[in-house]
């Protein structure tokens, strides 16, 4: 079984080279789920995409102590790391147990924040008028050229217009939420394995016995 020192050392520098690259696809995730969910203010998702940032910073510092054996390196990397695998799990967790309605919610924030423009460019490529039907009915004139597009073939009916934008980023929003708490607390468990690992490796003398490597 591994339990050397230089096994101990090796593994915890290949963890962290795992964690910048875990790092990098959180990220990845949390700037697709809101460019999948198109109103780009759901905080929950920005939560996974910060955890990302913080992990690719922390796997930098647990790198530096792994190769230098360096003691306050080492604590400090073993506690920032905690913290973060109690906020990542948390917020994953979130992710999961938010229901369709929460979900409307924190979409219908998202889109009464965002500038102007960037609502008529949604509502021009899902050819739709404002998050619900009370934001349609008072969207007013800023909606008139979107609905001769949807009512093209209703041209005669002056009660036709576009359905609101809700219901059609309804799929997308809930991908998005499911995307980031599922990878959020796969990889959250392997923080927790490198807090094991680097209690561990802390513990061990370097055979070599460098006056720096064990305090």
């Amino acid at each position: 079984m591994c339990g050397g020192f230089t096994c101990s050392k090796n593994a915890l520098i290949a963890l962290n080279i795992l964690y910048v690259m875990i790092g990098f696809l959180l990220i990845g995730v949390g700037v697709y789920a809101r460019a999948a969910s198109i109103v780009t203010n759901l905080p929950i998702v920005g939560g996974i995409l910060a955890c990302g940032v913080i992990l690719i910073l922390i796997s930098m510092l647990g790198l530096a102590g792994a190769v230098k054996h360096h003691q306050v390196m080492l604590f400090f990397y073993m506690i920032i790391l905690f913290m973060l695998f109690l906020i990542q799990f948390s917020i994953a967790s979130s992710c999961l147990a938010v229901n369709e309605e929460q979900q409307q919610q924190f979409a219908e924030q998202g889109w009464n924040t965002v500038p102007p423009e960037l609502r008529k460019q949604v509502q021009d490529s899902f050819l739709c008028c404002g998050f619900n039907a009370t934001s349609a009915a008072e969207a007013g004139p800023s909606c008139e050229l979107i609905n001769k597009e949807c009512c093209m073939d209703s041209k005669d009916d002056p009660s036709c217009h576009c359905g609101p934008c809700g219901p059609l980023l309804e799929d997308k929003i809930d991908y998005a939420f499911k995307l980031c708490g599922g990878l959020g607390i796969f990889f959250s468990f392997t923080e927790f394995v490198g807090v094991w690992l680097t209690v561990r490796y802390r513990n061990q003398k370097d055979p070599r016995g460098l006056p720096s490597a064990f305090l």
